[in-house]
């Protein structure tokens, strides 16, 4: 069953980088490389323009590559939910996203899917 709302949130606060990550058949999908929690009023992907009397850090930080790194319509549903970015072998760029309500929970330190590997969407 997946979980709704606040419960999303609270498991996915739960997990932390360098996490391994395991599927619904217990099969080894990765380690956790990026945790974001789910912003609802999320409805873009794309980034503001860069302030030109900003600082140099943040010219910077607006011009990196933004997460996350898959088709727009797939990046806002993950920006509302909040999402995984998983390290894997498993796909050929090397990362894999895991949505919030695809987490089954957090326990022994690692988390726990339900959905298999193959359904996760990898990084473009």
């Amino acid at each position: 069953m997946k979980q709704q709302g606040t419960d999303q949130q609270a498991t996915i606060s739960r997990v932390t980088t360098g996490m391994p990550v395991v599927d619904v058949s217990g099969a080894e999908v990765g380690t956790v490389d990026l945790v974001q929690r789910g912003d609802p009023n999320a409805v873009t992907v794309q980034a503001s323009a860069a302030d030109p009397g900003g600082s140099l850090d943040e010219l910077i930080e607006s011009a990196a590559v933004e997460e996350p790194d898959v088709p727009a319509d797939l990046a806002a549903r993950l920006l509302r939910t909040g999402y995984l970015k998983v390290s894997t072998d498993l796909a050929p760029t090397g990362a894999v996203y895991v949505l919030a309500d695809q987490i089954a929970g957090v326990t022994d330190g690692r988390v726990r899917l339900d959905v298999p590997a193959t359904s996760l969407p990898a990084e473009e």
